[in-house]
This record gives structure tokens, C-alpha cells and sequence, in this order.
């Protein structure tokens, strides 16, 4: 009997391999956003000293994604991902050891949270390169949408909790210490990747499976590279347009202003908040496993703006409904909505960008995105100090589908994924093509 599309991924030895370290790698991910929190408190630090720990690591994300995807083009991705998660675990293993011995300092945790968030910045490159390298093209939907239904699960919902538990029961220390088993346990079943990935990505056209020398060019060279390809394919480059505005438009409204509104409108408390926050996460995980479980659209371009602009909708109104079930109705709606656009961003990006260049378009996307997250966050305050919160989540909610109908017709998405049909038959179910 046929595997469930959703599941059709894990037929493949290499994807159970590297879906099942991402899983535990993101679940430690989750827990470390707790225990750091309570060790900061622990070593007696406020709200200024965690502000640096988290900024350290977005400032190690932002700095080097770009980095990240141009490594991710010129070093095999396997090695790239293994290096990663050990740089992890040592970076986890030494902050666990300093805090079980009392030596723990708050420029550590700083200087790990760096670390840290450059690991990311060549992890998520890597990944999505490697991904076509061990798939057919006809999985690469499932497993984005897989990958969208682990991370608000575990690394939203699952980790922070388990953290949660740890440090109640015994400590913080205890707790990053479970971050460390995590990305050790991660790193051990990553070295079980087949060996047929190490080769350096642009190497397939080489006689006798010998790998090709990759042409020595410089860093800018390569993200220039990179760059000239986003700029002169109209898809790509409207489409990251649309994500700027809506980062710039959407986030810090969510981050900054939401728990306002949840007090002020709806006399809610944090863990009203935290609820509703959970919804979004909720609608996000459900969306991904159901897009998982279908084929990928004709009007491929088509569904995901339309989903990325419709969804933003409900957020128009947010600053002026008085029922918590209609708050959560919107929060819902946008986390599923987006997680259906994102799923099916990540396999465009990974069946239409060519294989050498997969690591800088993707990278280029995370910066992009990351750049304008603290923009958002640091101009909702000041924002709010001057104009109603309704009418700004009016604007950012009503800024987004307008900019996704702007995206749809100058880029003429329509006729670019009529000249560009995937899975124009969709994919036979297997053994039928014997029964043919």
C-alpha cells in the first residue's frame, strides 16, 4: 500500500536520517530559549542582561547568513550540517559545565548566544540545499511541509515546556544540560548521512562520479552571483519584496503590541497571551501537515500570494475586537495561512533556483526577512505612542494583500507558473506505473 504523501519522504533513508537530528536538534533549540532565560535570572541578571544574551545571537544570524549561503554553495552541505551541530554541542556542553560548577558568567552566555546564532546562519542555508540533493522533486513539498509541522511543535510548544519542567524540578543549569543531550544526541545521528552527500554542491555533472573542483571566486563575486539571480528572475524577487514589507509592516505589531492589545481590549493576563500565541502556532503546525499531504498547486505562485495576502487580513481588525475567540480566529487564520505559503516558498526556491546557487538565494531570504524583524519591533513602540493601535494593525493588515496583488501582477506570476508547470500530471502513486 502507497505511503500517505505526507509521509512519502520517509521512504528515504538520508531524509529520516536528517528529518530525525533536525527534530531533536529543534527540540533543544526550544528548551534553550527557557533555560536561557532562567539562567540569566539565576546568575542574578534582569531584563538588560537578557536583552544582550538574545541580541548576541540575532546579531551572529544577521551578520553571517550570507556567509552561510555562499558556504552552502561551495562546501558539501553534509560536512557543513554535521560542523554545525558539534559546534553546538560544544558551545551547549561548556555553558552546561560552567553553570553546574558555579563559574558561569553573563559573558558567556553572550558569547554562546553569538556562537550560536552563527551556527544557524550556515545551518539553514545548508539545509535547504541538501534537501533536492536526497529527495526526488516530487517530496519536496511534503518535507517542507514536515519541517513546518515540527518546529512550532517542538520548538515552540514541546521544548519551552519540558524546559519549563526541568527548571521547576531542579534547575536552570539542569536544564541547559538537556540542551546539550539534545544537540548530542543530534550530532551522533547526523553522521549517519550516506557519504554520497558529501560531495560539493555543482559536482553532479562530473565524469565517472568524480567530483568537480568548484572555480576559485571571491566572496562578493559569489554574492554577487547570487544577487544578479534574485534581481533578474521577476518570481523571486517580488516574492522577497512582499516578505520585506510584511516583516516590516507585520512583526513588531505581533511582537510589541499584541500583549496590549490582549490586555486592554480582551482584560487577558500573560497566560491569555501565551494561549494565543500557541493558536498561531496551532493553525501554523496543522497547515503545514495538510499541505504536506497534497500535491503542489498548478498555480503554484498564485495560491502562495493569495495565501500570504488573504491571511493578513484578519489582522486589519485585531485592534478592534473585543472577543478573545475572534482573536484567536484571526491568529489562527494567519498562522496557517503563512505556514501554507512558506511551505510551498521553500520547494519552489528548491526546484526552480539553480542547484549552485540554492545556498545564496535561501540565505538572502533568511537576511532579508531577519534585517527588518528588529526595524518592526523597534518602530511599533514608538508608533503606538503617536497613533491608535487600531489603526496601525489596520495599515499593516491592509499593506499586505495589496502588496501581494502588486507582486502577483508586475512579476505576471500567473503566466510564469503556466511557463513553468511542477508536477503538471501530479505524481503517480507508487507501483501504479506497473498497473499501467
Amino acid at each position: 500500500m502507497p505511503l500517505p504523501r505526507a509521509l512519502r519522504p520517509f521512504s528515504h533513508r538520508e531524509y529520516r536520517v536528517l528529518i530525525g537530528a533536525l527534530a531533536i536538534s529543534i527540540f533543544g533549540s526550544g528548551m534553550w530559549a527557557v533555560a536561557m532565560v532562567y539562567q540569566v535570572i539565576h546568575i542574578g541578571g534582569g531584563p538588560l542582561e537578557l536583552s544582550l544574551v538574545a541580541a548576541a545571537g540575532s546579531v551572529g544570524l544577521v551578520a553571517f547568513v550570507l556567509a552561510g549561503g555562499i558556504a552552502a554553495d561551495r562546501v558539501p552541505q553534509r560536512l557543513l550540517i554535521i560542523a554545525v551541530e558539534g559546534t553546538n554541542l560544544a558551545v551547549i556542553a561548556t555553558v552546561s559545565g560552567l553553570a553546574m560548577a558555579g563559574w558561569l558568567q553573563l559573558w558567556h552566555l553572550v558569547a554562546g548566544a553569538f556562537v550560536l546564532g552563527v551556527g544557524a546562519a550556515f545551518f539553514f542555508p545548508a539545509y535547504s540545499a541538501i534537501l533536492p540533493r536526497i529527495l526526488p522533486p516530487e517530496d519536496l513539498l511534503a518535507a517542507n511541509g514536515m519541517e513546518g509541522t515540527l518546529r512550532p511543535t517542538l520548538q515552540q510548544a514541546a521544548g519551552p515546556a519540558v524546559a519549563g519542567v526541568v527548571v521547576a524540578a531542579l534547575s536552570p543549569s539542569h536544564a541547559v544540560t538537556g540542551v546539550a543531550v539534545c544537540h548530542l544526541l543530534a550530532f551522533i545521528v547526523l553522521n549517519f548521512l550516506g557519504q554520497h552527500a558529501l560531495a560539493a554542491p555543482g559536482s553532479h555533472g562530473a565524469k565517472d562520479g568524480a567530483a568537480a573542483a568548484p572555480a576559485k571566486t571571491s566572496f562578493f563575486a559569489d554574492l554577487r552571483e547570487g544577487v544578479s539571480y534574485t534581481v533578474q528572475t521577476p518570481w523571486l524577487l517580488w516574492t522577497l519584496l512582499w516578505a520585506c514589507i510584511s516583516v516590516l509592516f507585520l512583526i513588531g505589531p505581533i511582537e510589541v503590541l499584541l500583549p496590549f492589545v490582549t490586555r486592554d481590549q480582551l482584560g487577558g493576563d500573560s497566560r491569555m497571551f501565551g494561549f494565543l500565541l500557541a493558536v498561531m502556532g496551532v493553525g501554523s503546525a496543522v497547515a503545514s501537515l495538510v499541505t504536506a499531504s497534497v500535491r503542489l498547486p498548478r498555480r503554484y505562485l498564485t495560491v502562495m500570494m493569495v495565501c500570504w495576502g488573504a491571511g493578513t487580513l484578519p489582522l486589519a481588525a485585531v485592534g478592534l475586537m473585543d472577543s478573545f475567540w475572534l482573536l484567536a480566529l484571526a491568529l489562527f487564520i494567519f498562522g496557517a495561512t503563512g505556514s501554507v505559503g512558506m511551505v510551498i516558498w521553500g520547494t519552489l526556491l528548491q526546484r526552480r533556483v539553480p542547484p549552485h546557487l540554492l545556498g545564496r538565494v535561501s540565505s538572502l531570504d533568511f537576511f532579508v526577512s531577519l534585517a527588518l524583524m528588529p526595524v518592526s519591533m523597534a518602530l511599533a513602540g514608538p508608533a503606538a505612542a503617536v497613533l491608535p493601535i487600531w489603526l496601525i494593525f489596520l495599515v499593516a493588515g491592509g499593506v499586505c494583500p495589496v502588496m501581494a496583488v502588486v507582486a502577483l501582477l508586475v512579476a505576471r506570476m500567473s503566466a510564469d507558473e503556466i511557463a513553468h508547470p511542477l508536477d503538471p500530471q501530479g505524481i503517480l502513486p507508487a507501483g501504479a506505473e506497473a498497473a499501467i
